[in-house]
């Protein structure tokens, strides 16, 4: 399945979006270019071109933050030919950098994600770009930066537990309104 979750029956943590706090700043993005640049700074990173593997795309008036979901039967793993896109099998993250194969620049693993989470490195580099969860930093580098919390690195089913919890709020708040003005 396509999504986060568990791992060998272990919680797995994740980058999980807030949309109504996603403001479309793009700090998220300027921070992972940061944290994959040789000087570790977002000029450095600008003068390096080095582009955040965090996407924010407009869907209407609303910013949306795109980031690979590290799924449990990854299709960019499956798709690449060479080897070189695997999935740690402790913390669950997919890269395709740091393994003996190397990429080789095919686009399988592009055309493979249902996410759209993988890009083509810059200038004409022939190598897959992806997040991969700044592996070696207790937290992503996108997490830490957003400004309005938009962006969460939880449990996956800490997340889904407190937005069931949103909503039974909402609701109860509904129906005890809803309740009142018919009498109840």
């Amino acid at each position: 399945m396509c999504r986060p979750g568990k791992l060998e029956g272990v919680d797995v943590k994740a980058v999980m979006v807030y949309l109504d706090r996603c403001y479309g700043c793009l700090t998220c993005s300027l921070a992972c270019a940061a944290a994959h640049s040789a000087s570790g700074t977002i000029t450095g990173a600008m003068r390096e071109r080095v582009p955040g593997r965090i996407l924010v795309e407009a869907a209407g008036k609303q910013p949306v933050p795109i980031l690979c979901r590290h799924c449990d039967d990854a299709p960019c793993v499956n798709a690449c030919m060479i080897g070189a896109m695997q999935q740690d099998p402790v913390t669950g993250l997919v890269s395709n950098e740091g393994h003996t194969q190397a990429c080789a620049g095919c686009w399988m693993c592009i055309m493979a994600c249902p996410y759209g989470a993988i890009v083509q490195a810059p200038r004409g580099e022939r190598m897959a770009l992806k997040c991969d969860g700044c592996r070696g930093r207790e937290t992503p580098a996108c997490v830490m930066a957003c400004p309005n919390g938009a962006l969460a690195y939880v449990e996956v089913d800490d997340f889904a537990g407190e937005r069931r919890l949103k909503l039974a709020f909402c609701l109860a708040e509904d129906m005890t309104r809803d309740s009142r003005a018919y009498g109840g």
